[in-house]
C-alpha cells in the first residue's frame, strides 16, 4: 500500500470514529439552563423542529400578570431519544394544548429545557429526554 493511500485510509478511520461521539456532548445542561429554577406552563404549540441535536417546539403562553401571549422555546433531546422514550414525528401537531414542566435557561428569556409534556387533551404523559437527566 502506498503511503497516500494508507494516509486516505486513516484519515477515513478518524472520521468515522469521531462521528460516532454522542451527539448530546456538545453543551452541557449547567452551562445553559438552571435546574433551580423550575418552570411550569400551559400553551399551544406554535411549531414542532424534529431536527439534530435537539428537537425544539415553540409554545405560545398568555403572561399571567399582563395576559400578553409570549413564544416559549423548550429545547427537548434528540430524535433517537424520543423515539426510544415513545415519541413519533407527529406526537405534537400545532395547536396542540400542552402543559410543560422544565428549566429556565439562564441567560436567555423564554426559553427551556423541557422535561416532560402532557398533552391536555389526554393527559397523556411524556417525558421531553432533557440532557438535565443525562449527566
Amino acid at each position: 500500500m502506498t503511503i497516500t493511500i494508507r494516509s486516505a485510509m486513516i484519515s477515513l478511520a478518524a472520521s468515522l470514529l469521531l462521528g460516532a461521539a454522542p451527539s448530546h456532548a456538545h453543551h452541557s445542561f449547567p452551562a445553559e439552563y438552571d435546574a433551580a429554577k423550575p418552570v411550569k406552563f400551559t400553551g399551544k404549540v406554535t411549531k414542532v423542529e424534529w431536527t439534530n441535536p435537539h428537537i425544539f417546539i415553540y409554545v405560545d403562553v398568555p403572561d399571567e400578570t399582563s395576559g400578553e401571549v409570549v413564544n416559549w422555546a423548550l429545547e427537548m433531546g434528540g430524535p433517537n431519544t424520543l423515539l426510544r422514550l415513545g415519541w413519533k414525528r407527529d406526537s405534537l401537531k400545532v395547536d396542540d394544548l400542552v402543559s410543560v414542566e422544565g428549566s429556565l435557561a439562564r441567560y436567555k428569556p423564554h426559553l427551556a429545557n423541557a422535561s416532560s409534556i402532557v398533552m391536555v387533551s389526554t393527559g397523556q404523559r411524556m417525558l421531553a429526554g432533557s440532557s438535565k437527566d443525562q449527566q
